[in-house]
């Protein structure tokens, strides 16, 4: 047989034994986690809010006639989540007040102005939970002090655990939670236009968290 032909069967038969070692030997990649609704397979740790999917939804009574609905889109938060004890759970959540919008440029300067959220002097609001209370598998009172226009008010939201796991768009590890409270505005110094325009006021939170690198 020519010597290149046996060096070539040489090389083939190395590969071959090679092969199957070799594979053995490389550790398997690790699944992507698939969401999962279950709380108990969060991941512990800390987390930042996704500004493009944390938004406050709110609604107030106008004029008795209808419930008038708003946003208020720039919204940071960071959490440090421990799904084996949640009550150990923490969460700070800043709102800057001037991008509220209630879908009127009219309206939007008005709702800038010192009859209501004053953006000039007071530009951010601020959450920060003081204690977090289940109420089932997947959902929490969440109590904390909130700061708005200067007035700090103790306030509670109902939290509901959606789901956790690798985000198919960003691939980042992602938990999303969804939010509910009714608060008073004239708690806060805000009572223009009372009893006209209500002064209970529901928010409806839209919080997604990114594992924090």
């Amino acid at each position: 047989m020519p010597m290149r032909q046996t060096a070539l069967l040489l090389a083939s038969g190395l590969l071959f034994a090679a092969g199957p070692r070799a594979a053995a030997e490389t550790p398997a990649a690790a699944p992507p986690a698939s969401p999962s609704s279950d709380p108990t397979q969060v991941r512990p740790g800390a987390y930042v809010l996704d500004p493009a999917h944390g938004k406050i939804t709110w609604s107030v009574s106008h004029l008795g006639f209808s419930t008038y609905y708003g946003q208020i889109t720039d919204v940071s938060a960071q959490a440090v989540l421990d799904p084996k004890e949640p009550a150990k759970s923490t969460l700070t959540v800043t709102i800057g007040t001037d991008s509220v919008n209630g879908l009127n440029e009219q309206l939007n300067r008005h709702l800038k102005a010192p009859d209501f959220f004053d953006t000039a002097r007071f530009p951010k609001a601020t959450f920060t939970a003081t204690s977090v209370e289940p109420t089932s598998p997947t959902t929490a009172r969440v109590n904390g002090d909130l700061t708005l226009k200067g007035v700090t008010k103790p306030v509670a939201f109902d939290a509901t655990f959606n789901q956790a796991g690798i985000n198919p768009v960003s691939k980042a590890y992602t938990v999303g939670f969804d939010g509910r409270a009714v608060i008073r505005r004239s708690d806060f110094g805000i009572s223009a236009f009372l009893p006209l325009l209500g002064d209970d006021v529901s928010l409806r939170i839209e919080g997604e968290f990114k594992a924090a690198e």
